[in-house]
């Protein structure tokens, strides 16, 4: 019986380069000369830490970050930005989390999306993924093409058609 997987992943390797390529792109940048400005991406919290001398400058580097998240292959989705936060050198910090899985309630949006096509495919959420399976392949395209066209807020790849 055929099948296939939803999944939410980010790789870890092209958030790095574009974190690194974001740095290259700050130390280059004229109206950044002589501020402190840095940007860490903490591999195992899954965070990227922005501080900036200013907020102005802050919220510049988060569109870099962005658009070299787009350069990288990479959906900006995955992002979810903190709030705007002081720092007793009195500069301005944000934090990004990368949102990886997909949660139960984005699950069961995307299960409800699935059954109201009514195909005869099966979908089943497993831990952090949804697995939808049928009859033929047909109605597999047709699944993740319908779900192409809709947004949860995260972005979705669809793996292991098989």
């Amino acid at each position: 019986m055929p099948s296939f997987d939803i999944v939410n992943e980010v790789n870890a390797q092209e958030v790095d380069n574009a974190v690194n390529n974001t740095l290259k792109e700050v130390a280059t940048r004229y109206d950044f000369r002589g501020l402190h400005t840095e940007l860490e991406f903490a591999k195992k919290q899954n965070r990227i830490d922005i501080v900036a001398a200013e907020s102005m400058k802050l919220n510049a580097v988060k569109e870099m970050l962005i658009k070299h998240f787009i350069k990288r292959g990479l959906e900006p989705k995955a992002l979810d930005f903190g709030s705007e936060e002081g720092t007793s050198q009195g500069h301005v910090k944000m934090s990004a989390t990368i949102k990886e899985g997909i949660d139960r309630e984005t699950a069961k949006k995307i299960v409800k999306e699935i059954k109201n096509l009514k195909l005869k495919v099966q979908p089943a959420i497993q831990d952090n993924q949804v697995r939808v399976s049928g009859k033929k392949i047909d109605d597999l395209q047709e699944v993740i093409r319908n779900l192409k066209s809709k947004s949860f807020g995260i972005p979705l790849q669809f793996v292991n058609l098989k």
